[in-house]
């Protein structure tokens, strides 16, 4: 299914040629969201209160933390150390009050992985503060503006040469309104899927001869976006209906 925008259609070239993003992968998405799996109460008081808690909501803890291992199951196995995949299989890893032995695995790995992560962002800031003067002030004052939680409503290309978002940020970190973006001097558009509704996760800019290219990772659907273009301007509008 293509998105529409009043009468105009997009049709992305599909693109499988591995990840478009090169710093927030899908994989770094997938990881962060293991890494908030992996995040238990401190001491066993706390994890009696939650409990207790689930009990006093009607919710039965048990079912919960079996539906929720294996919603991540797949992701826990490859991102986590084999040592981990005993406590995945037996579904005892969120089920119950951790081990002296597993907190000790969880807390070395977390280190590891923001040790990690850290180094992925630090590398892209540094990226782009190099680049930076390369690209136009337009496009450095929409990147500067995160899109983060954005809900991609609807995209457009009116023109071989303009490709247009609708984003509802009232959800977001900046704009708190429905917006449109409008991008000039389009010469390559690619996504990875072709589904409204998708959630803003994090994007990469990098300066090309003619412009820049820009690199959407989304959410919910997963997907990633990439358009190459000229110039940018945001426009911000009452109403995406």
């Amino acid at each position: 299914m293509f998105l529409r925008y009043e009468r105009w259609v997009v049709e992305p070239e599909f693109y499988a040629g591995g990840d478009v993003m090169k710093y927030f992968t899908i994989d770094w998405y997938k990881e962060m969201q293991v890494a908030g799996f992996l995040v238990f109460p401190e001491t066993r008081e706390e994890w009696d209160e939650l409990l207790k808690y689930y009990h006093d909501e009607g919710i039965d803890f048990q079912k919960t933390s079996r539906e929720n291992m294996e919603y991540r199951k797949q992701d826990l196995l490859k991102y986590l150390p084999e040592s981990f995949h005993s406590y995945i299989y037996l579904g005892t890893l969120n089920a119950k009050y951790p081990t002296k032995r597993l907190r000790e695995m969880v807390n070395q790995w977390t280190r590891d992985y923001e040790k990690r992560t850290a180094a992925i962002s630090k590398d892209y800031v540094r990226m782009y503060e190099v680049n930076k003067e390369k690209l136009s002030k337009n496009v450095v004052q929409f990147y500067d503006k995160s899109l983060h939680d954005a809900q991609l409503k609807r995209i457009a290309r009116p023109v071989n040469d303009v490709l247009i978002m609708n984003l509802d940020c009232r959800g977001g970190f900046h704009y708190f309104s429905e917006i449109r973006v409008i991008f000039t001097g389009v010469k390559e558009f690619y996504h990875t899927g072709s589904k409204e509704g998708g959630w803003w996760l994090t994007s990469e800019i990098y300066p090309n001869e003619n412009g820049f290219d820009f690199h959407v990772l989304l959410d919910n659907p997963m997907q990633e976006m990439k358009i190459v273009a000229a110039d940018v301007r945001v426009e911000e509008i009452e109403s995406i209906e």
